[in-house]
């Protein structure tokens, strides 16, 4: 009986034979019946062609190939194991959790197995556990819970590099455990214990060579290379095939986007994780390794006869310098307490001299105001009397201490107050219209600003409030603001024929702020405008002789209403009750009120509107601002 292989040679001997002689001279064909053409092989049979040329093989290499790979299959059965109650054991809807080189065979030799061998055992897994051959011998198959699934599953994941990469690097059967320090009378088992450790995850290392964990006899040179290979460990193992999401079962990019998100920060969780196993690994090795403490025990040796030999001379040196640094530590110091103390003095005595001066020049204007207050503002009528209240305030702002309490004692004459105040009031407006004269002489040929803010139509009084309520409504750090600010002075104001710019409102507000009290015109506003509401207060304080009809309250007071401002504190309570009871609360200012001492309903309303109109017209005068 003939082999298989010896058939083939055969047939491939016979072919040649037939191939060189031609079918004319065999007799075949008549003679001339064929024509000789030249014809080229193209596409994959010039290349079949060619490599048969080049590497001189007969046409039988292909079958003679079959026939050897038949014949390593026959060697696979025995490299590769069945497991056949594990594959039944599979659950194809859990194909993540099962071990794929278990599954195709290869549990022994597993992260070693070549790509070849993978091919191979994937084959034969398919050959014998393929459904339709289980079927013909009788076996019934589950459509859709056949382990055949994850005979494909572990295939398209090892034959995938980076597929197999993720799976090897959460190898269920590594060992990741780290052994601990050994103690002092079992390091003789430091080698036996730590080399099998280091060379089971020498593995995950992206640099080669690795260095050797060695033995008693290595040098120090070689250990400590070893070490900080291991200290500096670059690792290839990472997690993705331990992620919990899967982001191929994202219903949308944004979803997807999350889903990678997630499985980002878990693989690099437990990189950090690994990366603590390593170095845990390398201390606890360093930690035990008995020719460390070799290697140490001999430093410390030579440093402690180095230092001996050195001994005396480093300690005289030292000896001479730290008595030299206490000594300027101790003058440093002593002279740095002195100057402190001499600045402290200083400072104290400058504080207290201020704080004299202020508590003086406080006391000089109250008396001032006080025996003003007492004379009447030395007024013969009620216009005299805002003009002299105007003056004294004017004087308080103006005189030192010093002058200040010249007044005063020439002031406390009855007799002769009014005539003092009055020669006082003069004197002081002679100085401040020669002050003014001086300024005007030095701004006379400036910009054409100035020029066109002295020619432009004076300021009403109207005009005066609303620059000072915008000034107060439009802050600074507001887009645009003296634009607004002119603008809601535009849009409130009575003469509405008069337009003011930002470049005129700036001006004023300027020369309204300005430190010369003289020039000053928002102070002598607020002035008469405080001597106005006291004048008010007094006519509302009304005493009426007759028990019977005595009634102290004002028209206001009787509408339910407070007159009094709102306070901050007041203002503070009304924007919480406001917040706090919302407009669906029954009865919702009765208890906004109920949360503010002193105020009604009313008084609440009335604020609240207040409020809301100033919040609009300063919307407005933005808006308007914008557009211009």
């Amino acid at each position: 009986v003939l082999s298989k292989t010896t058939k083939l040679i055969l047939l491939d001997s016979l072919l040649q034979e037939i191939m060189v002689s031609s079918p004319e001279e065999t007799g075949l064909l008549p003679a001339g019946f064929l024509t000789e053409r030249d014809v080229e092989p193209v596409g994959r049979w010039f290349l079949t062609q060619w490599d048969r040329l080049n590497s001189n093989r007969t046409i039988s290499t292909g079958i003679l190939s079959d026939s050897s790979d038949d014949e390593d299959d026959g060697d696979d059965d025995q490299l590769f194991e069945d497991d056949l109650e594990y594959l039944r054991s599979l659950d194809p809807k859990e194909v993540k959790d099962q071990d794929h080189y278990r599954v195709l065979g290869l549990t022994t030799i597993r992260i070693s197995a070549t790509d070849d061998q993978i091919k191979r055992a994937h084959r034969q897994k398919v050959l014998k556990h393929h459904p339709d051959k289980r079927k013909a011998a009788g076996e019934e198959i589950k459509e859709d819970d056949d382990y055949f699934t994850c005979i494909t599953k572990a295939f398209e994941t090892l034959g995938n590099p980076v597929k197999r990469r993720a799976f090897d690097s959460v190898d269920p059967l590594f060992d990741d455990d780290v052994p601990e320090v050994m103690k002092k009378d079992c390091k003789d088992d430091f080698y036996s214990v730590f080399e099998p450790v280091f060379h089971r995850n020498e593995r995950w290392s992206n640099k080669s060579p690795i260095p050797k964990l060695g033995d008693d006899s290595s040098s120090r040179e070689d250990v400590e290379n070893f070490y900080s290979f291991w200290y500096d460990f670059d690792s290839w193992r990472e997690y993705s095939y331990l992620d919990e999401e899967d982001k191929e079962k994202g219903s949308s990019k944004w979803e997807r986007k999350e889903m990678e998100k997630i499985n980002r920060a878990q693989r690099a969780e437990k990189k950090k994780d690994e990366g603590k196993r390593i170095r845990k690994l390398v201390d606890n090795a360093y930690n035990s390794d008995p020719r460390i403490a070799r290697f140490r025990k001999a430093e410390i040796d030579e440093k402690a006869a180095k230092k001996k030999a050195k001994a005396d001379a480093i300690k005289a040196r030292k000896d001479e310098e730290e008595r030299m640094r206490k000594e300027a530590e101790e003058k440093a110091r002593k002279e740095k307490e002195e100057a402190d103390k001499a600045e402290k003095i200083k400072l104290e005595a400058e504080k207290k001299e201020r704080e004299a001066v202020k508590k003086l020049l406080k006391n000089e204007r109250k008396k001032l105001r006080g025996v003003a207050k007492d004379h009447d503002m030395f007024a013969e009528n009620e216009d005299e009397k805002v003009v002299h209240l105007a003056e004294v305030e004017k004087m308080c702002e103006l005189y030192t201490v010093d002058q200040l309490k010249d007044l005063n004692e020439r002031l406390s004459v009855n007799d002769t107050a009014r005539a003092v105040f009055l020669q006082e009031v003069n004197k002081m407006n002679q100085k401040l219209a020669q002050e003014r004269k001086q300024v005007a002489e030095q701004s006379r040929g400036g910009g054409g600003a100035e020029k066109s803010s002295s020619t432009s139509k004076e300021w009403s009084h109207d005009e005066l409030q609303l620059l000072i309520k915008a000034v107060n409504l439009f802050p600074a750090g507001t887009a645009q603001r003296w634009e607004v600010v002119a603008e809601f002075i535009n849009q409130h104001t009575k003469t509405q024929e008069v337009k003011r710019n930002a470049k005129e409102t700036l001006a004023k507000a300027k020369d309204m702020q300005s430190g010369n009290f003289a020039m000053s015109s928002l102070k002598d506003e607020v002035n008469k405008m405080a001597y106005q509401n006291l004048q008010k207060g007094q006519k509302r304080e009304v005493v009426v002789e007759s028990e019977a009809s005595q009634r102290t309250e004002t028209p206001a007071e009787a509408l339910g209403f407070n007159p009094a401002p709102w306070t901050a504190e007041e203002q503070k309570l009304l924007e919480q009750a406001l917040k706090t009871f919302p407009s669906s609360t029954p009865e919702r200012w009765e208890r906004i009120s109920e949360s503010i001492p002193g105020r009604g309903k009313k008084d609440c309303m009335k604020r609240y509107k207040e409020l809301a109109e100033l919040i609009r017209a300063k919307k407005a005068a933005q808006a308007a601002a914008k557009k211009s």
